[in-house]
């Protein structure tokens, strides 16, 4: 390994100590006056998507990292833009989120726990609004002239960074007058929390508190809107995040920068690290090295049609992970016997992965197979998956980042780079799948049609009633926000591969006006994870030496 002290990493980007605010040796916090300096590298984004994901895995994060590594193995200039890791996943299913074996993040365990407490502020100040909420609907005038807070309209609910299934609907002000007003009420994962969602996409801090004072948390008796501002809570909110919104940065195991901050969960959120992290790779690197969550079908729609619109920023490649593993799942294999060899299986998960070079080539983007390689992996299966994404149109390499570090990322390294490259006479032009002047339900037809490859939209009244609702207090025409399963293109998890003839189901619309979007919630959905009935948190322990051990997956 090639650790270094952070201020030294800093110093190598050209970030001057005075901006750099250290929490220990080996993570800190960038000044927000480091974002809008002069470019110091060219600046090309390169998002990092996937397949859908798989219990067999894929590795998106790993990959990513492994890329930039490779990167730099080649004398590039590569600089990383990656998301936080929630405490949901690292004690549900998915273990921590900082990559694996030698293509990881430093210090691992600090970022997969309380790292900076970035996500702590976040669940503090939206659970302020909660309380605040209550607070106007107990007093019956906290609403600065726009009416008494109509308690059966509240739509703004709380937050935990933490599966809770049990927390999904719950009653509050139980206990008598003294104890508040008595009301159903929700808890969703803080990655789901609209303040998380305006964070990542703030530009400083007054875009910060503008965005927080429209958040939208339910109408008076007369039906008007209360927001926010209207409970007072905008500036207390924002003095909760001063040092969340400033992005973190640490390194690599081989001492590559790396900005971590904010946004994961693309499954029920927008699932893209900062724009303001974003902005700091590409003012830095000559390569700026980004994922977006899950799929390409959630994150990187997404980061394409909300962040990318946002920012006036487009990548130059798109890099698509996939697995054998998971193709093979794709194609019908189950999850215990998808590391053995079955080529018609995987013939039939070449279809997930052609749908998704498809999308990427429909944005108008060059896509790059990354094939993170596992040991056993059969060479004659590498080799069909090859040929195959090559037929579809892709630029395609292995990838052995997890067994060798950057060294075994050199060849998607050099893909990347040449695809990248050739790009700098004529950079690839935003192309959305949808314009801003559509209607909602344009918007949800074109992203289910043209992404997921539906044969439409099914919208239930409630949704219906969500959008006029929506449109009647002027935020009709935000972009959207999809909320679907990560493990299939429909909303249906258990339809993996590339199914045809299907609907998006739509049963509930959320206003994010603060955000910026809308949140379509389709099938099954929900802004609340459960823990599995083996949660990997039974894995996590502390060693005699102050070790922790069993944060990642097999660890």
């Amino acid at each position: 390994m090639s650790i270094r002290p952070i201020a030294e990493v800093a110093r190598e980007l050209g970030i001057e100590d005075d901006s750099v605010e250290a929490y220990g040796r080996l993570k800190a916090k960038i000044a927000l006056s480091e974002v809008g300096g002069a470019a110091r590298g060219k600046g090309r984004l390169v998002l990092v998507t996937a397949i859908n994901p798989t219990p067999a895995g894929e590795g998106k994060t790993t990959t990513s990292i492994a890329l930039a590594m490779g990167l730099r193995r080649l004398g590039k200039n590569a600089v990383l833009a990656l998301r936080e890791p929630s405490l949901g996943p690292v004690f549900g299913v998915k273990g921590g989120g900082t990559g694996g074996g030698r293509a990881s993040l430093v210090p691992a365990d600090d970022i997969n726990l309380h790292f900076t407490g970035d996500i702590h502020a976040i669940t503090t100040a939206h659970n302020l609004l909660s309380a605040l909420v209550d607070n106007a609907c107990h007093f019956r005038d906290g609403n600065r002239g726009r009416g008494e807070l109509d308690a059966r309209r509240v739509t703004w609910g709380r937050a935990l960074d933490m599966n809770d299934r049990a927390l999904r609907r719950a009653v509050v002000g139980l206990g008598g007058k003294a104890h508040g007003v008595p009301r159903e009420d929700r808890f969703d994962i803080t990655a789901a929390s609209e303040v998380m969602a305006i964070v990542a996409l703030a530009e400083g801090y007054e875009d910060l508190e503008a965005r927080l004072s429209r958040i939208v948390v339910g109408a008076s008796h007369e039906g008007a809107a209360i927001t926010a501002g209207d409970v007072g809570a905008a500036g207390a909110m924002t003095a909760l995040l001063r040092d969340a919104l400033k992005p973190n940065l640490v390194q690599t195991e081989e001492g590559g920068a790396a900005f971590v901050h904010a946004g994961p969960f693309a499954n029920i959120a927008h699932g893209c690290n900062s724009v303001l992290a974003t902005r700091l790779a590409l003012r830095f690197g000559d390569y700026a090295v980004t994922e977006a969550g899950f799929g390409f079908d959630l994150g990187g729609e997404k980061f394409l049609n909300v962040k990318c619109r946002q920012m006036g920023v487009w990548p130059r490649a798109v890099v698509i992970v996939a697995t054998l593993r998971a193709l093979k799942m794709h194609g019908g294999a189950p999850v215990k016997l998808a590391h053995q060899p079955d080529p018609e299986a995987l013939r039939s998960g070449l279809a997930h992965l052609e749908k998704h070079i498809e999308n990427a080539r429909s944005f108008g983007l060059t896509p790059v197979v990354a094939i993170n390689v596992f040991p056993n992996d059969a060479d004659d299966e590498l080799g069909v998956v090859e040929s195959s994404a090559t037929r579809f149109g892709a630029r395609v390499a292995r990838c052995l980042g997890f067994s060798a570090g950057g060294e075994g990322a050199i060849d998607l390294a050099t893909a990347v780079a040449d695809v990248v490259d050739a790009t700098d006479a004529s950079p690839p032009t935003a192309k959305y799948t949808y314009e801003i002047a559509d209607t909602a339900e344009d918007k949800m037809r074109k992203v289910a049609t043209a992404v997921y490859g539906a044969s439409g939209v099914v919208v239930a009244p409630r949704a219906a009633a969500d959008l006029a609702r929506a449109t009647e207090l002027g935020w009709g025409s935000l972009p959207i926000c999809m909320a679907k399963t990560q493990l299939s293109l429909s909303d249906d998890p258990a339809r993996p591969g590339r199914p045809e003839g299907f609907m998006i189901n739509v049963r509930e619309v959320r206003l994010s006006a603060g955000a910026g979007f809308l949140v379509p919630l389709t099938g099954e959905m929900m802004t609340m994870p459960g823990l599995p009935k083996s949660p990997a948190a039974w894995n996590v322990r502390l060693m005699p030496d102050g070790r922790i051990k069993g944060l990642m997956q097999n660890d």
